[in-house]
């Protein structure tokens, strides 16, 4: 099997995850037609203003991204220079914090960051249980042994990864499965970065999928707002993904179109 890197998953990504942002993006659109919702002209002023205001922020992705990619930093040390850059930002650029507005955005800050490990103590407390009994492996060897055509088990592997994403999380997830996924691919005749695409746009949408998605429970602390209301409102954006994930899964061009 050939071996997928992270540069390979990156290019096959770019049209699967534009496809998800055109297809919400339209909906959006749609939906704020339907409100009403008010439409200024466009405005280069306001472009070049908005640019300005931005300056400090816009080079933030680049500052991470190349401190990863060019072997400065690690993923973990990443998150620890994105709270420093933007600390220096805050209060030496623009003063909109000061030293004593910091303890009410650390206490805010700790409890929104407690709500999620809380779940993720539990889902690691699933995902444990479930090692220990080896249902991942039972399933998949059903599938395997019982299933025949690929495209019926992409199906039933699609399935299987949005419970795994809804459960389990994305991190615990892709510890868990991908070494049991691959190979069973392998035996389907899948190719490797098109399998990764399929695990990783299955895995975030279980994030976000009722009942236990973990997004749902984040936002939910974050806007102060029921979840059961954001399982009402989250349908639509489930069932365009959905829909996107069926285009991603059986048409692998898609994925595969920048490969070398």
């Amino acid at each position: 099997m050939a071996r997928i890197n992270i540069d390979h998953l990156f290019l096959a990504a770019i049209l699967p995850g534009l496809l998800m942002i055109l297809f919400l993006s339209l909906f959006s659109v749609w939906k704020g037609l339907q409100a009403g919702v008010p439409r200024p002209r466009f405005s280069t002023r306001e472009v070049w203003r908005a640019l300005r205001e931005s300056f400090w922020e816009i080079p933030l992705p680049f500052v991470v991204l190349g401190g990863i990619y060019g072997g400065y930093v690690a993923i973990s040390e990443a998150a620890v220079l994105t709270v420093l850059y933007v600390l220096i930002v805050e209060m030496a650029i623009y003063r909109d914090i000061r030293f004593p507005d910091l303890v009410p955005v650390i206490l805010k800050s700790s409890v929104l960051v407690g709500g999620i490990l809380i779940i993720l103590g539990v889902s690691f407390g699933l995902t444990n249980m479930l090692i220990t009994e080896e249902i991942p492996t039972k399933i998949l060897d059903f599938m395997k042994s019982h299933v025949e055509n690929p495209w019926v088990f992409l199906l039933g592997l699609n399935l299987f990864l949005l419970a795994a994403g809804c459960l389990l999380g994305m991190f615990p997830a892709l510890i868990l499965l991908v070494p049991l996924i691959l190979p069973v691919g392998q035996a389907y005749g899948l190719h490797p970065v098109h399998l990764g695409v399929i695990l990783l746009t299955n895995l975030e949408i279980g994030a976000s999928l009722p009942p236990v998605g973990i997004n749902l429970f984040v936002a939910s602390m974050r806007f102060d707002r029921p979840v059961l209301d954001l399982y009402r409102a989250s349908i639509p954006f489930i069932l365009i993904l959905l829909a996107c994930l069926a285009v991603i899964t059986y048409w692998p061009p898609l994925s595969l179109v920048f490969l070398p």
